[in-house]
């Protein structure tokens, strides 16, 4: 009896861990839990006819019949997949994980259709839009905006060389040789973006490239053809776990990493502060302590930072644009930072002769 106790005990913390990580979960005894098939079960819902599923929303979150049949009527639509802010491969991860953790192939099987459909977007100069198949405006745009791109490929990248979550039975053969290929691809059309100066030097990367010229192109109001330094920061990392990289690799990584170096921001704190009434208010403020950080934003002809409203005319200043964008967009952040250490090592390993000399 004590025993059996002791056994509900766990399995309730667990779901409550569970409960509050949701759909982004990896504890592997939670998904042994009824609550993981219930999470799971919703997620093959929720996955369109696509291969995909849509973004922002709680697939973890108990659902009633009404609910369930609501979400099921919607499995024919083709203008909702995507893999912006985490869609498809937060559930493909899920999936993956509860797989292992019951044997049911239905979780195989919906995962299997989530990679088809991460191959299925890929341009033939091996970039992805946002959205897919049915597109809107700027959703045809090649993306890196948040990741999109790049966390495609890393999935792609770790189901070909099955690590874990991705071991196994769950994919096959021939499906990792697609996966392989398609993240081949992917890196060249990063080598392709990458944006080159008036001078012709190799910099970094816009969020959204143009799908047939690979120029930078403007995608939201706000989000204006530019030198993105945060979304750059991920595509570096990504590039500097290439195993044995080649020269041109070497090239973009080097070139990439002068750029953060040469267009860091010290002296300042980048905030978001909330006064005694709760509303919040964002700051870029004078401090020496301050560790470097980076704008969102460089325009494309004298590399200056720059914020911008739904207006679409870029400014100087954050305290220049509404409270709305000011405090509802991250304009600044410190990603490029933790790229230094990994560079250093990188350049041991593979390159020392032609490492940047970076400022302190």
């Amino acid at each position: 009896m004590k025993k059996t106790l002791i056994l509900l005990l766990v399995a309730s913390a667990v779901s409550m861990t569970a409960g509050a990580q949701g759909m982004k979960e990896t504890d592997p005894e939670y998904f042994k839990t009824a609550d993981a098939r219930r999470v799971g079960d919703q997620m093959l819902v929720y996955q369109r006819v696509t291969g995909g599923w849509p973004k922002n929303i709680d697939m973890a979150k108990p659902m009633t019949a009404e609910e369930k049949a609501a979400v099921a009527a919607e499995r024919n639509r083709r203008n909702d997949s995507t893999t912006d802010n985490g869609a498809t491969t937060t559930q493909m991860k899920f999936l993956a994980r509860l797989f292992h953790a019951t044997g049911k192939k239905q979780y195989a099987k919906a995962f299997r259709r989530g990679v088809e459909y991460l191959l299925s977007g890929q341009y033939e100069n091996g970039g992805w839009p946002q959205f897919w198949p049915v597109m809107r405006d700027y959703q045809i745009h090649i993306t890196y905006n948040d990741d999109a791109m790049v966390n495609t490929m890393l999935m792609l990248r770790d189901i070909a060389e099955q690590k874990e979550p991705y071991q196994g039975k769950l994919t096959t053969k021939k499906l990792r040789g697609q996966c392989t290929e398609s993240f081949r691809r992917g890196v060249e059309c990063i080598l392709n973006t990458q944006i080159r100066d008036a001078q012709g030097h190799l910099t970094v990367w816009c969020q959204q490239h143009d799908r047939k010229t690979l120029l930078p192109t403007k995608a939201r109001a706000f989000e204006l053809p530019s030198y993105c330094s945060q979304e750059s920061a991920a595509i570096v990392r990504l590039l500097m776990e290439l195993p044995d990289p080649d020269e041109r690799v070497k090239q973009a990584v080097h070139a990439a990493m002068r750029w953060f170096d040469d267009h860091k921001i010290t002296g300042m704190r980048y905030e978001r502060l909330r006064d005694e009434n709760g509303k919040r208010t964002t700051i870029l403020a004078a401090d020496a302590e301050a560790g470097p950080i980076w704008a969102r934003y460089y325009d494309l002809e004298h590399g200056e930072p720059f914020v911008c409203d739904r207006d679409g005319i870029p400014r100087r200043h954050l305290e220049e644009i509404g409270e709305e964008r000011r405090n509802g967009y991250a304009w600044y952040g410190d990603r490029p930072a933790d790229l230094y250490k990994r560079y250093a090592k990188w350049c041991k390993k593979y390159d020392p002769t032609n490492m940047v000399e970076l400022k302190k």
